[in-house]
């Protein structure tokens, strides 16, 4: 499994950690999606088929693309 914890800076309410939680948690292989609307921060596990690139460009599809990588944990 593999964990990373970013910032999202178009997030703006809780809306948008909705979209954000439902959009990547439809992704096969992510097993959690933690978004917090008011510090802007969304954490993400998953595992095999999903990669970090996938995730990434589904963010950036979406107009929530990530930026302030802060963790990243292979495990």
């Amino acid at each position: 499994m593999e964990t990373k914890t970013f910032t999202v800076p178009n997030i703006s309410c809780g809306g948008c950690t909705r979209t954000i939680e439902t959009k990547l948690g439809d992704v096969a292989g992510v097993t959690r999606v933690q978004a917090d609307p008011r510090t802007r921060r969304v954490t993400v596990v998953w595992e095999e088929p999903a990669t970090w690139k996938q995730l990434e460009s589904l963010l950036q599809r979406i107009n929530y693309p990530p930026e302030d990588l802060t963790q990243l944990t292979f495990g």
